[in-house]
C-alpha cells in the first residue's frame, strides 16, 4: 500500500496499536476536545473553554531500551511512574516530577524543570511523537533515535504547543543516567561568579539575596565542586527553594543581575535566563507590542495550518504558556 505523503501534520501513521486507534477514535473529526491528566499545570496558557469534550491519553510503557537510553512511553502515563521504571535501570528523563503530572501535561507545556542549566530544554528530549490532528487521525514525526530529523523536525513544533496543534499520544523520550551523587548548597554568594568556578552544575537559582546550587556527578567530583562552593560561602541544604508561579519572565542570561527586581520577589535559573515571579511580569519589562506582533501572527499561521476550526484545546493561549 501506498503511503500518503508527509503533509505539515507529520506523517500518518499506519503502525499504531489498538490503544493509539481507540484514542484517535474518541477525539474524532469534529467538535471542541481537550485531553486532561493531572491538572498540576491546568492554568498554563489558560483553561480551554468549557464546551470542550475532556479525554484522557492511553497510558503505560510501551518500550524500554536502557543501552540505547531511549523510551517510549503513552502520554497518559504519570511522570513519577515513568521514572520509576527507569531508575530501576539507573536512568531517568529531563521530564519535571509533580505529584499526579502527566508526561503527556509535561510536554504539552513543554516547561523543563529548575535542571536545565545541566540537562538542556524538555523538548530536545523528544526524539518522535505520535500525536492526533485536528481531522481525528493519528500522526507521527522524528523517530526513535537521536538522528531521526530529516525536513521539519515537528517534535519540536508540538512541544510546548499546549495541544493546540495536536494531541500528543505517544513520544519516545532520551534518557539520561541518574548521577550517582547529588547535593545541593546555598548560601550568600555571587551567583555569576560561582557559574564559571563550578564543573557543570545541574542548577544554579536565586532570589536576589541566596544563591542555591544543584552539585550532580560522581561523588569524589561533587565533593570536589563542594568544596569550591564553600569557599564561596554556601553550605549544604535540603533542596531549592520553593519556586514563584504568578509571572514568569526569560531574558538574556547576562540580563539578569540588572532586571533591578526586588529581593525575594523572584528565583532566576543563573545561566539559563529564566525569572519566576511571585507577581505579575512588570510591565517595563514586557516585549513591546511591535516586537509581539510578528510573534502573534506566526502563531495565527501555524492554528491556522494544524487545525483550521479551532477545535484543540480552544480558548488555551501559547503565548501565555510559551515552552521554555
Amino acid at each position: 500500500m501506498r503511503r500518503p505523503p508527509a503533509g505539515p501534520r507529520g506523517g500518518l501513521d499506519l503502525s499504531a496499536d489498538d490503544a493509539l486507534r481507540q484514542f484517535a477514535g474518541a477525539v474524532g473529526p469534529s467538535g471542541p476536545v481537550t485531553v486532561i491528566g493531572g491538572r498540576t499545570q491546568w492554568a498554563v496558557g489558560g483553561a480551554p473553554a468549557g464546551t470542550a469534550r475532556e479525554l484522557r491519553a492511553p497510558d503505560g510503557v510501551v518500550a524500554f531500551e536502557p543501552a540505547e537510553l531511549t523510551v517510549r512511553v503513552r502520554t497518559g502515563t504519570a511522570v513519577a511512574e515513568l521514572h520509576g521504571v527507569l531508575a530501576a535501570h539507573g536512568q531517568t528523563t529531563v521530564l519535571p516530577e509533580r505529584p499526579g503530572g502527566t508526561v503527556g501535561g509535561a510536554v504539552a507545556v513543554g516547561r523543563s524543570g529548575v535542571r536545565r542549566l545541566g540537562d538542556g530544554p524538555l523538548r530536545d528530549a523528544v526524539l518522535e511523537c505520535r500525536f492526533v490532528t485536528a481531522e481525528g487521525r493519528l500522526a507521527k514525526a522524528g523517530g526513535p533515535t537521536v538522528k531521526n530529523v530529516s525536513g521539519y523536525d515537528l517534535c519540536r513544533l508540538l512541544v510546548g504547543s499546549l495541544g493546540t496543534l495536536g494531541l500528543f499520544a505517544e513520544v519516545v523520550l532520551r534518557t539520561r543516567p541518574l548521577p550517582p551523587a547529588r547535593r545541593w548548597v546555598a548560601g550568600v554568594a555571587d551567583p555569576f561568579e560561582l557559574l564559571p568556578r563550578l564543573y557543570r552544575p545541574g542548577a544554579i537559582l536565586w532570589d536576589g539575596h541566596t544563591t542555591w546550587v544543584l552539585l550532580e556527578g560522581h561523588p569524589d567530583d561533587v565533593a570536589a565542586q563542594a568544596g569550591i562552593a564553600a569557599a564561596a560561602g554556601l553550605v549544604e541544604t535540603d533542596g531549592p527553594p520553593a519556586i514563584p508561579a504568578v509571572g514568569r519572565l526569560s531574558v538574556a542570561p547576562g540580563e539578569l543581575r540588572s532586571l533591578g527586581l526586588e529581593p525575594g520577589t523572584f528565583v532566576a535559573e543563573v545561566g539559563v535566563g529564566l525569572v519566576h515571579l511571585a507577581g505579575p511580569v512588570p510591565a517595563g519589562l514586557r516585549p513591546p507590542a511591535q516586537l509581539e506582533s510578528p510573534v502573534l501572527e506566526i502563531q495565527r499561521r501555524l492554528k491556522a495550518l494544524f487545525d483550521p476550526t479551532g477545535r484543540l484545546n480552544p480558548g488555551r493561549d501559547l503565548l501565555g504558556g510559551a515552552a521554555a
